[in-house]
C-alpha cells in the first residue's frame, strides 16, 4: 500500500478519529510524532497490517503540513497569528462570574476578573476569546503544555475502565508508576498523595517516626530554611520559615527551627544531636527563584551523615524536568537524598504528590501509620506514568536548557535597554526577574501588565518575576511572548517614569 496514495483517506481519518487539531500540536515535534502514533493505532486493520508504525510516523513527518490542509480538521478557535493582540475583551459575563465566585469562594486568594476556558499548548484562551501566552505553567504544573494528546489519551482510556478503589485494594496504574519512580531516583520506596504539601507532611512524619524508633525523644527538631515555601497544612506551613504564612494560626506545631539559605556555618551550628531531618529545596520557587549555592546541598549531606539526620529534598517545583534535569539536586554530584517530595508536573495538572523513600527510611512507617484516601487514584497515577516517562527524557531536558537560555537572554537584553532588574536568576525553565530597589514592590504592576498584553507570567513575593512556562514550549510560542511582552513592559517603564 502506497502511502501517498492514501492523504485523502488519511486527512479524514484525522477528523474522524481524534476530532479537532489545534495547529500548536504540530508545532512541536514530540507531539506530532505522537499524534500521529495515536492515529496509527487507530488504522482501519488493514492499513495498519501494510504498513509498520514507524514508517507510518516517519511518513506523516514529512507530510505534515498537506495532511494541515484540511480546514475543518484544525480548529479555527485555536489559531493566532502570533501578533501583539487587541486591547482583553471583557462583557457582562466575566463580570457575572467573577463576582459570583468573589461571594460564594472563601477569600483566599484574589484572582483577576478573567475566566479562564481552554489551552492549548502554551496558550490559554479566557470565556471571552482573549488569548494569552502562558509563561506561568499554572505555577510549573502544566509543563507539558495543556491540552497534550498523549496524556489526554491515558486520561480516556483510564477513565473509561476505573475512577477510584481506595488503598484497600491493588490497581495498576500506581504499581507502574512506583515502579518508574523507584527506578529512575534513589528511591526504593513511593508513597502517592494528592498536593505538595500532603508530600511534605508526609515526609515530617517520617522523618519523625523514623527517628523515634531509632534515636532518644530529644531528636526530634526538623531544620527549614528562610526563603523556604513548603504547603499550607499546619506542620508545612511551620516549615515554612516565612512569618507571614504562619501569623494567625499560633500556636504552631513545635520542634522546627530556621536556618538562613546557603550560611553554611550557620547550617553547621545547626544541625546536631537534637536534628532528627533537614528539608530544603535545591532552588526555592516562592522564596524568589533562589538556587542553592554551588556545594550546599553537599554541604548539608555530610553534616546530615556526621550526626545521623533524614536529608529531605522538596522538589516540589524544581523537579521532574524544571531546571533540565530529571531532579533539581543532580546539579551537584554526591547529593542523594534520604527523602525527596514531588508534585505539581508529575500529574501535569491532575492533583497528585509523591514522597520518595529510601528503603531504611521507609520502612519506620507500618500499616495504618499513614494515609490518604485519593492517593495513588488510578486516572491521576495513569496520566502520571506518561507524564513522568516525558519529563526524564533528556531531549526533553536539552529543549528546557535551549529555552532556558534564551528566556534568559532576553530577559537581561531588555534590561539593558529598561534596567527594571538588578539581577535575573535561574536555572532551565525556572527563571526570575529580581526588581531594582526603587521598583521595590511593583511587581504585581508588572504582571498585570504582562496579562493586558497577552502574557500569563508570576510573581514569587512583591519584588519578583518569575517565569515556569510548559517545558515543551516552542521558539514560535516564545518568541510570541517576547513580542508581547516587550512593548508591555517598555510601556509600563514609560508611564513609570512619567509618574
Amino acid at each position: 500500500m502506497l502511502l501517498e496514495e492514501q492523504l485523502p483517506r488519511l486527512q479524514r481519518l484525522i477528523k474522524e478519529k481524534l476530532g479537532p487539531l489545534p495547529k500548536d500540536v504540530f508545532r512541536n515535534e514530540t507531539v506530532m510524532r505522537t499524534t500521529f502514533r495515536q492515529l496509527y493505532r487507530r488504522l482501519p486493520r488493514v492499513m495498519s497490517l501494510a504498513v509498520g508504525e514507524e514508517g507510518f510516523v516517519e511518513f506523516c513527518m514529512r507530510n505534515h503540513t498537506r495532511l494541515l490542509n484540511v480546514k475543518d480538521a484544525v480548529a479555527e478557535q485555536w489559531q493566532s497569528n502570533g501578533k501583539n493582540p487587541e486591547p482583553l475583551r471583557t462583557t457582562a459575563d466575566t463580570e457575572a462570574l467573577a463576582e459570583s465566585a468573589r461571594k460564594r469562594w472563601v477569600p483566599t486568594y484574589a484572582p483577576k476578573t478573567m475566566i479562564l476556558d481552554r489551552g492549548q499548548g502554551a496558550r490559554v484562551w479566557d470565556i471571552e476569546g482573549n488569548e494569552y501566552l502562558d509563561l506561568g505553567g499554572g505555577i510549573a504544573v502544566s509543563s507539558l503544555g495543556h491540552q497534550d494528546p498523549e496524556l489526554l489519551e491515558a486520561l480516556h482510556l483510564q477513565a473509561g475502565k476505573l475512577w477510584h478503589t481506595s488503598n484497600l485494594y491493588y490497581t495498576e496504574p500506581a504499581i507502574r508508576l512506583a515502579e518508574e519512580l523507584t527506578a529512575h531516583s534513589f528511591a526504593d520506596r513511593v508513597f502517592f498523595c494528592n498536593s505538595g504539601a500532603e508530600a511534605n507532611e508526609a515526609a515530617i512524619k517520617l522523618a519523625r517516626k523514623y527517628s523515634s524508633k531509632n534515636h532518644p525523644p530529644e531528636k526530634r527538631e526538623i531544620l527549614s530554611f528562610t526563603g523556604s515555601f513548603h504547603g499550607r497544612t499546619l506542620a508545612t506551613v511551620t516549615a515554612t520559615a516565612e512569618p507571614k504564612y504562619q501569623e494567625g494560626y499560633e500556636p504552631l506545631p513545635g520542634g522546627f527551627r530556621y536556618c538562613p539559605f546557603n550560611d553554611f556555618d550557620t547550617a553547621t551550628e545547626m544541625i546536631g544531636p537534637q536534628t532528627c531531618a533537614v528539608l530544603v529545596e535545591p532552588v526555592q520557587g516562592e522564596g524568589g527563584v533562589t538556587t542553592a549555592a554551588p556545594g550546599f546541598l553537599k554541604h548539608l549531606r555530610a553534616r546530615c551523615n556526621e550526626h545521623g539526620v533524614l536529608l529531605i529534598l522538596d522538589e516540589i517545583q524544581c523537579g521532574l524536568g524544571r531546571t533540565g534535569k530529571l531532579f533539581a539536586h543532580q546539579w551537584e554530584e554526591g547529593v542523594t537524598p534520604d527523602l525527596l517530595t514531588i508534585a505539581k508536573a508529575l500529574g501535569c495538572g491532575l492533583p497528585i504528590g509523591a514522597l520518595l523513600a529510601t528503603e531504611a527510611t521507609a520502612s519506620a512507617f507500618q500499616t495504618g501509620d499513614h494515609g490518604t484516601t485519593f492517593g495513588g487514584n488510578p486516572i491521576t497515577t495513569s496520566v502520571a506514568g506518561v507524564a513522568f516517562r516525558r519529563l526524564r527524557n533528556p531531549e526533553l531536558h536539552a529543549h528546557v536548557l535551549r529555552q532556558g537560555e534564551a528566556i534568559h537572554n532576553w530577559l537581561k537584553g531588555l534590561n539593558l535597554e529598561l534596567g527594571i532588574f538588578r539581577e535575573v536568576r535561574g536555572r532551565g525553565l525556572m527563571l526570575a526577574g529580581v526588581l531594582r530597589e526603587e521598583l521595590a514592590g511593583k511587581a504585581g504592576e508588572l504582571m498585570e501588565a504582562a496579562r493586558q498584553a497577552g502574557v500569563l507570567i508570576l510573581i514569587a513575593g512583591p519584588d519578583v518575576l518569575r517565569f515556569v512556562p510548559p517545558l515543551t514550549i516552542s521558539d514560535e510560542e516564545l518568541q510570541t511572548g517576547f513580542d508581547r511582552l516587550g512593548p508591555a513592559l517598555r510601556a509600563w517603564c514609560q508611564a513609570e517614569t512619567a509618574a
